[in-house]
Formats: C-alpha cells, structure tokens, sequence
C-alpha cells in the first residue's frame, strides 16, 4: 500500500478542522429570524437536512468534538418546532422526500411523535412503494425508510445496486458519468461508510477504478463541491483516499481552496464567492460544499469505513 503523501495529513486536518468550525459558527442562522427573513424558505429547509445529515456522522467518527453539541442543539431545536412539519412540504415535488428525510434524521433526544406521524402518512400516500420511482430515487428512498425505521416495499440494497450507474460504469468514457449520482449512490449502499456497501472484491475493485477516474476529472474541473463527494465515495469503498492519488490530490486542492474562515467559498474554482459579496450572499455560496468537506473529512479521518471488517461486511450482507 502506498504511503500517504507529506504533509497531507496535516493539511486534511486543518481542513477538517475548519470546515467543522465554519459549520458551528452558522448552524444557528439556519434557524434565526435573520436566516427566515433572507433565505427562500425551500433552501433553508434542505439545508437544514443537510445539517441533520452532517450531525448524524459527526456523532459516528467525533463524538467527544464540543462543536458537535452546539450543532445537535441547533438540529433539536429544529426538530422540535411544530411548525417544522409543515414547511417540509411547502414545495410539492419536494416534500415526500423531505418528510422522509426528517423522519430518518431525527435525534435520539427528539420526541418521536412527529416523526412517527410523517412515516404513518408517507405510507398511507404510497411513498414507501417502489411506484414508478427511477433506480436512484429509490435507492434513496430505500435508505431513508430505512434509517426511519419505516416498513416498506423497496427492492434489496443488492437489486438497487444492480440498477445503478454503477455496475456499466466501468465501460463508459467519463465524460458520460454523473459523478453525484455515482457518489450518492455508494453513500446510501454503505451508510456514507458505516457499513460495507455489499459488493464482491471484484465489483468493489471496478467501483473503486471508476471513482478514481471520476475524482481525477472533477480536479481538473476544480469542481469543489463533486470532488469533497467523490473523495468521500472512495472511503465509502474502504480505501484510504490519503492513499490514492486521485484523491490525495483532491485533498489537496480542497485544503489551497479553503478561506480562512474555514469556509469553502463557493462550489468550484469558477464559482467563487466574489470579494465584495454580502454575507448572506457568501453563506449561500459556501454552506453546502462546506458541509460536504465537513462530512467527507470526518469520515475519512475518523470514520468506520476505515476499518470495515469480515464480520462488519458479513453482518452487512445478511442485513440485506
């Protein structure tokens, strides 16, 4: 195996470091009446969500971070509010997902009252059937319903998987690859790295070839945003990206392209925060690809994925 590059751990690290404190700094705008009054409510939902998610990994690779507790406090808070419900679905096309989103993503410190309703209604509508969802979007449904606790009809992880863009992948120019549906797709066949993803060596190792080829395009875009995610799909297959070259160097450009807030500015290269942008302006453009190096460095620093073992993938597989 190859050995990790000089210095790199130092700068993943510091990147790490503050990506996480930028994140703790601003959870609590999301849900201020600053935030209600200058974000499209939709946006401010979703990243809300995002928070959730974040939190969620947080608490698997970092437990005893003390930035943690201010995000969680910010995410309870949230869930508390009787209102929350009603603004999942004030976009239609979003809702069904967002319900289930925040079903699954409830902390254990929230009462289960109105996460147990929204399940109870999104199976009454149908939701928690295949219907005529496209492979990813039951895939994700699969693995939110999941996480819910929600009884449902979705096809196996193995199935699901099967109809990925994964399995042809190995075939096709990158160019024709969606390196987010790709990325997502191995977060929710592993639990974004907690579990093993349910692939043979050999299904594991093309996977694996086709991540890395992906991760190499998006550095030369210096595309921030896809990048932080396909070096996060690499762990979620058991490697070591500090280790990799395509990732190694991925690493890197997000670590130069880090302000010194901590914040990444913007989702690529060419999207950058411009110097004179208010700071609603530069928090929309940073928050989410910040919350994705967030997640991506807790977890290839800290998290299981590093360590899947022959009973963890074992018990993974009769899960499915």
């Amino acid at each position: 195996m190859s050995t990790r590059p000089a210095g790199l751990d130092e700068a993943v690290t510091s990147l790490s470091a503050g990506a996480r404190q930028w994140i703790r700094l601003h959870a609590a705008y999301l849900d201020s009446p600053a935030a209600h009054a200058e974000l499209p409510l939709t946006p401010r939902v979703k990243a809300l969500l995002q928070l959730a998610t974040l939190r969620r990994q947080w608490e698997k690779c970092a437990p005893g971070d003390p930035a943690l507790a201010e995000v969680t406090a910010v995410v309870e808070q949230v869930w508390r509010r009787p209102d929350f419900p009603r603004l999942l679905t004030a976009e239609a096309r979003y809702g069904p997902q967002f319900e289930l989103m925040y079903a699954a993503l409830a902390p254990a410190g929230v009462p289960g009252d109105a996460p147990r309703a929204v399940r109870e209604r999104l199976a009454s509508a149908g939701y928690l059937t295949p219907g005529r969802k496209p492979p990813f979007l039951h895939l994700e449904a699969r693995f939110y319903a999941d996480l819910a606790g929600a009884e449902h009809r979705f096809a196996s992880y193995r199935e699901l998987y099967e109809a990925s863009p994964l399995p042809p992948a190995a075939t096709l120019p990158v160019a024709d690859l969606d390196g987010c549906r790709v990325a997502h797709t191995l977060f929710y066949l592993s639990d974004f790295g907690s579990r093993d993803p349910g692939l043979t060596e050999n299904e594991r190792e093309r996977a694996l070839r086709v991540v890395e080829r992906l991760t190499d395009r998006f550095v030369r875009l210096a595309d921030w945003d896809i990048a932080a995610k396909l070096v996060l799909a690499q762990s979620c297959l058991g490697a070591d990206p500090r280790r990799t070259p395509s990732g190694a160097a991925a690493l890197r450009m997000l670590a130069a392209a880090q302000a010194a807030d901590g914040a990444m500015p913007g989702r690529a290269a060419g999207e950058r925060a411009p110097a004179d942008a208010t700071p609603v302006e530069y928090f929309r453009k940073a928050y989410k690809v910040t919350l994705i190096v967030a997640l991506m460095t807790l977890t290839v620093t800290n998290g299981p994925a590093t360590a899947l073992t022959t009973a963890g993938a074992s018990a993974a597989g009769e899960a499915r």
